[in-house]
């Protein structure tokens, strides 16, 4: 896989070529020139002068759109315009002009650096005056991914979840938290080397947190929480959760890979600094990558060490470095959030991707994806205190395909997590946010035993305690086996098909009731007369998975969902399996 190049080196690039193919080389001199005076007329000097012209050009920035006012004499730029009333101040603002007299000193952009903490700003600038100068960056569209070979395979999907106090509190003083879920799909070789992978992240605030585009819950229905709807950092209303409520906010959660342009770090999205992570951690093993994390990042905040940080600690750790160490890092100089800190876990997701890796059999590796989806659940009924219980699913399938986008082998998992009144033993749950209330039935016994009241605490103990239906193994029971067992016959079921031909299936062979395999066991009249238009190999095709009985697409969790998104989101790799 391509690492991602920033702007200011593909326009400072093309500017200095640029400049160079610009530049006239003049006649050869004559005889006549040779003996003519020194002195020129005053028409030949005014010839001879370049030519001054003015144009503009529109980048990107954190905020929106950077314009340039390019003032060029000949190839060289003589004054320059940006505005840019739209980017953080004291941030972006505040570079603009440094960037500009940069500029201005060096005559173009060849030479400039962007300015520490404002990468994006400074890539909006470069790409405004590149775009003005006519240069257009470099495309890696179509490039062949490198090939990577390896002696075995494996594939896992790993979750890490952790809890979020703050950022503070909204101007009526209440707390703004947040849950984090990091998902990581990663394929192996036999040497336990991460051979491709893709992370995604699903973050969840309450709804008065003021950033825009932020997924959020308010509650359960029957809780309440402070709403900032208009992203001003100021309360606008109370939010009363409902059934439909809380089922909507579930159906609208999207990842951080999902919200794409609106989720902005400094060197870019969440996506671009990620991505430079992946292609740092392909040709590691788990332990590498752990190992490279304890001496390359923070011990403050889990960043990569860049030399930005003024904290004793850091420097120190850093100035430890080797000048080989030091010159990678400045090779994902763009990779600078977190990969462990209260907005989630990443190499915990990686990590847990190797632990619970099944091994695949394939000569080659085409194509990867991860796919994530959300549901929101109603029930199942209610306490014997008459309160609802009710629970949302996160479902991931990590996928990878041949060259002719059929699955070679699927992962599937998923985290279900419930009101603490829902009976059942090893259930994931959530009592609220710090401040909100739940009945609890504690030693499931279909009583409710107490009334939790969730503090920051518990807060973060009890999301720290989640884990998904595989890694709850035999205590998730099923009438055929455990969720394990059926979802392993399924994903055995679907290698050799293409995502189409999935979906075609679970069409014409599953039930439109519940989206379970219709094995002729229903005696529903719809489920009935479905199965009986069954051909004959499609009944022998579900005979072969009788033991695979739970719903694909319910309010339990769309699995199939999952998987249809992971090929629409599925990226080029390049794996050869040898022997």
């Amino acid at each position: 896989m391509k690492k991602k190049v920033l702007a200011v080196t593909l326009f400072a690039a093309s500017a200095s070529l640029a400049a160079c193919s610009q530049k006239e080389t003049p006649p050869p001199a004559t005889e006549a020139a040779t003996t003519a005076p020194q002195e020129t007329t005053t028409a030949a000097a005014t010839e001879a002068a370049p030519k001054t012209e003015v144009k503009t050009g529109e980048g990107k920035g954190y905020g929106g759109p950077i314009t340039a006012e390019v003032t060029l004499e000949g190839d060289k730029i003589v004054d320059l315009k940006l505005t840019g009333d739209k980017e953080t101040p004291g941030i972006g603002v505040d570079a603009l002009e440094p960037l500009r007299e940069a500029i201005l000193e060096k005559g173009g952009l060849d030479g400039v650096d962007m300015v520490a903490g404002a990468t994006w700003t400074s890539n909006g600038v470069f790409e405004a005056v590149g775009t003005a100068l006519g240069i257009v960056p470099e495309s890696t569209e179509g490039d062949v991914q490198k090939e990577v070979g390896a002696t075995g395979l494996s594939h896992g999907v790993g979750f890490a979840s952790n809890g979020r106090l703050g950022p503070g509190k909204d101007d009526k003083e209440t707390g703004v938290y947040s849950f984090n879920e990091v998902i990581a799909y990663v394929l192996f070789g036999d040497d336990g080397k991460i051979l491709d992978l893709e992370v995604d992240q699903l973050e969840v605030a309450t709804p008065n947190y003021d950033g825009d585009h932020m997924p959020h819950l308010t509650g359960f229905p029957g809780q309440s929480y402070n709403a900032d709807e208009n992203h001003d950092e100021k309360v606008d209303t109370v939010l009363e959760q409902t059934d439909d409520t809380y089922l909507a906010e579930v159906d609208a959660w999207a990842t951080k890979r999902e919200r794409g342009d609106t989720y902005k770090l400094n060197s870019g999205t969440w996506t671009d600094e990620m991505d430079l992570f992946e292609e740092t951690f392909r040709g590691m093993t788990v332990e590498e990558v752990k190992e490279w994390y304890a001496l390359c990042c923070s011990d403050l905040n889990g960043r990569p060490l860049h030399g930005t940080s003024e904290k004793d600690e850091d420097v120190k750790k850093r100035e430890a470095l080797s000048d080989d160490q030091k010159a990678a890092l400045d090779s994902i100089s763009g990779a600078t959030m977190s990969l462990n800190d209260a907005h989630g876990n990443i190499i915990a997701a990686i990590e847990n991707a190797y632990e619970h890796r099944r091994a695949v059999e394939a000569d080659s590796v085409a194509k990867i994806g991860l796919g994530i989806t959300n549901t929101g659940r109603l029930g199942p009924g209610k306490d014997d205190k008459e309160t609802g219980v009710y629970s949302f699913n996160t479902q991931a399938a990590g996928v990878c395909y041949d060259g002719d986008g059929k699955i070679i082998a699927v992962f599937t998992d998923v985290m279900e997590v419930a009101t603490p009144n829902y009976d059942g033993e090893h259930m994931p749950h959530l009592t609220g946010f710090p401040g909100q209330s739940y009945n609890a039935d504690e030693n499931h016994d279909e009583k409710v035993d107490t009334v939790l009241e969730q503090t920051d605490d518990t807060f973060l103990t009890e999301i720290e305690a989640w884990a998904t239906k595989r890694e709850r193994g035999d205590t998730y029971k099923l009438n055929s086996g455990t969720w394990t067992d059926e979802m392993d016959l399924f994903e055995e079921f679907f290698a050799g098909k293409t995502t189409e031909e999935i979906s075609a299936w679970y069409a014409a062979a599953c039930s439109d009731l519940n989206g379970r395999p219709l094995h002729g066991t229903s005696d529903k009249d719809e489920d009935v007369k479905k199965y009986e238009a069954l051909t004959d190999e499609q009944k022998q095709e579900l005979d072969s998975i009788s033991g695979a009985t739970m719903s694909l697409r319910d309010p339990h969790g769309d699995i199939l969902g999952a998987i249809e998104k992971a090929w629409a989101v599925a990226k080029d790799t390049n794996i050869t399996i040898g022997q």
